[in-house]
């Protein structure tokens, strides 16, 4: 992160005392300041319906902020600067009358403004309403939302339409916080400026896409809003099919936030439908039961703290998705997203189509295809599965699979990778908005997963059971072993 910006930023911050803002965005905000990257006269107006003052608000922050943050990159002295750019407000959002003081706090309207909303959805409409009531917006001023825009495709649009009637959609950052790592942003680099994978990125040289999230935590006391969402609209709708864009897109014109939100659009128009008749070949829908987790015995979803025993929520999904265009046609996306599994994982593998003409040993023809791993977490990078020569004497043409390995902490010599919420406010305040989602992307996901969703409720089947610690249920192993193939862990 460089070119240190020259415009100071006003960011207030609603919710600024949930969950969200304490365990993510202060601290993204603090490894700015400490990187030097906020303005001289940036500031912060925390803002939250809890009876506090900014003393009192500081003193939390600094607490929080010294156990969110890493020991070695907390300092003290950085925090104290940091804290002195933050005020407090108790604002009741609901009360327009209550907005007129934001103003008053904004005395200096050179700043450019940021408004961040980490606040539920539904709160949306009613901040932006009483802000344009209370003129502290103008039509430069930018709006940060985070996801999930509604719990369906009619509820995305009246969210939408809500913020369309204040803000103009240049002005909206929709934030999907997968965007801003490290892994991702480098897919772009990858495809685009390395003609050895532009060159065979398509349905001539690739086989299969994988796409794996898997969380080893289970609900973490989010019952009451995961129950409801569940994994499909939690994880597939936003995370995942953004991955899925990414891979699958076409090269855009330019790095322009909507060249390259053109080209992701155009994926998400040409995702096949998943009709009722391809419901028990396409999709796999999981729920865990009681097993080990970090070899300790963990509870199932249903004896969760708080849990409606009769919940049919799904924990699990597996799906293969297909691109209905050229240059995929005839390569499915396996993908499969699930808590209580074996490990913390987000990682996308391009299986590779073996050479034409194999000409070596016959027993060894399962490792001709070449395989391109890409790691989100835990360890962001990349490797390259090839083929080379056994060593020794004995070996023969014997052939051995091995990595070319990139391990982006390793390579680059870096101390940190950067949070994806440092790397996400800091577009923000430059006014990049290449990385965050646009309105028609956010509305075709969920046209697309509506249909999945729709089909399941008709048919009325319950979630299939798979035991904590493990990859899901088999019928997720039989939907891959169908088409000839493993998941990656199992091959």
């Amino acid at each position: 992160m460089v070119n240190k910006i020259n415009t100071r930023c006003d960011l207030m911050l609603f919710g600024a005392l949930g969950d969200l803002a304490q365990r993510k965005l202060f601290p993204a905000l603090y490894q700015l300041e400490r990187a030097n990257l906020l303005a001289e006269g940036s500031r912060i107006l925390a803002i939250a319906r809890t009876e506090a003052d900014t003393v009192a608000v500081r003193k939390q922050l600094f607490e929080k902020l010294e156990q969110h943050v890493k020991a070695e990159e907390f300092e003290a002295s950085v925090v104290r600067k940091f804290l002195e750019r933050v005020d407090y407000l108790r604002l009741d959002f609901n009360d327009p009358d209550g907005f007129g003081v934001l103003n008053e706090w904004r005395d200096d309207a050179n700043n450019e403004l940021i408004v961040y909303m980490a606040t539920p959805p539904a709160m949306y409409g009613v901040i932006a309403r009483n802000l344009r009531a209370a003129s502290c917006c103008t039509e430069k001023t930018r709006v940060v939302v985070e996801k999930p825009i509604g719990h369906d495709l009619e509820s995305s649009r009246v969210i939408n339409d809500e913020l369309g009637e204040v803000y103009n959609e240049n002005q909206l950052f929709r934030i999907d916080h997968y965007l801003g790592k490290e892994t991702v942003q480098n897919l772009i680099a990858l495809r685009f400026a390395n003609n050895l994978f532009a060159s065979q990125w398509d349905q001539n040289h690739i086989s299969h896409v994988e796409i794996t999230v898997a969380e080893s935590v289970g609900i973490e006391g989010r019952w009451g809003y995961f129950d409801k969402a569940g994994q499909i609209r939690d994880m597939i709708q936003n995370h995942l099919l953004q991955l899925l864009c990414l891979i699958a897109m076409d090269p855009p014109s330019d790095l322009s936030a909507d060249s390259i939100r053109d080209e992701k659009v155009k994926v998400l128009k040409a995702l096949r439908r998943v009709t009722p008749d391809m419901m028990e070949s396409h999709v796999v829908r999981g729920q865990y039961t009681a097993g080990t987790s970090n070899g300790k015995p963990v509870p199932g979803y249903l004896e969760e703290e708080g849990a409606n025993k009769g919940s049919d929520t799904e924990t699990f999904v597996a799906l293969k998705a297909e691109i209905e265009n050229w240059r995929w046609s005839g390569v499915p996306f396996y993908i499969r997203t699930g808590k209580r599994l074996p490990e913390k994982l987000s990682q996308i593998i391009i299986h590779f189509k073996p050479a034409p003409h194999y000409i070596f040993d016959p027993d060894q023809k399962h490792l001709a295809n070449n395989k391109l791993i890409i790691r989100l977490q835990p360890d962001e990078g990349m490797s390259l599965k090839i083929l080379t020569k056994d060593q020794g004497l004995d070996k023969g043409m014997r052939l051995r699979q091995g990595p070319l390995e990139l391990t982006f902490s390793e390579t680059f010599d870096t101390d940190r990778i950067p949070d994806a919420y440092e790397r996400l406010l800091w577009e923000v305040m430059k006014g990049n908005q290449y990385l965050f989602v646009r309105r028609d992307e956010v509305e075709h996901a969920w046209r697309w997963v509506d249909e999945v969703i729709r089909n399941w409720r008709d048919s009325g089947e319950p979630p299939k059971r798979y035991a904590a610690g493990t990859w899901g249920p088999v019928a997720s192993i039989a939907m891959i072993t169908r088409d000839g193939r493993s998941w990656y862990e199992d091959a």
